[in-house]
């Protein structure tokens, strides 16, 4: 199970990426067409908020899975590793809690949303629940650190 849920985070964070390259090159004419030009290209502000939540949604769970998040551990490392391994299960724990809060409350909004974009008039529902589905895709990387987490700790590892 566990090599299917990171195999599928894999592929969510590279559909994710995809989207980079259009937000380079959006970005990069409106700025050339605003200096050399004085016109921009309508719809770009928006273009590239959708885009850029889409990009950081489906990548956070490949990042989790990679150890990719910024960490603040100065004052745990000075600790003994058992109480290093408590710390991580408990953290974890919390985020967990946390995530699921996002995943509901990212569905509960997604399923209600009914407005569209000023601009493009691009509808925001799909947007809205792209922050459940990139959050239920976090929250399982999580759970398996956690189990990683117990595991150590039973067997008295860092």
């Amino acid at each position: 199970m566990r090599k299917l849920i990171q195999r599928f985070n894999l592929y969510v964070c590279m559909a994710g990426m995809f989207l980079l390259l259009p937000l380079m090159l959006l970005t990069t004419g409106d700025v050339l067409g605003r200096k050399f030009l004085s016109k921009t290209i309508p719809g770009t502000f928006e273009l590239s908020e959708y885009m850029l939540a889409v990009f950081i949604l489906l990548g956070a769970a490949y990042t989790q899975q990679v150890k990719g998040h910024v960490g603040v551990d100065f004052i745990v490392n000075r600790l003994s590793p058992r109480i290093r391994i408590l710390c991580k299960i408990i953290t974890t724990f919390l985020s967990l809690f946390i995530i699921a809060i996002l995943v509901w409350q990212g569905w509960v909004e997604g399923i209600r949303e009914r407005t569209v974009s000023d601009m493009l008039r691009i509808p925001q529902s799909p947007f809205r629940l792209l922050v459940a589905i990139g959050g239920f895709l976090l929250w399982l990387e999580l759970m398996i650190d956690l189990f990683d987490f117990i595991k150590k700790f039973k067997r008295g590892e860092e």
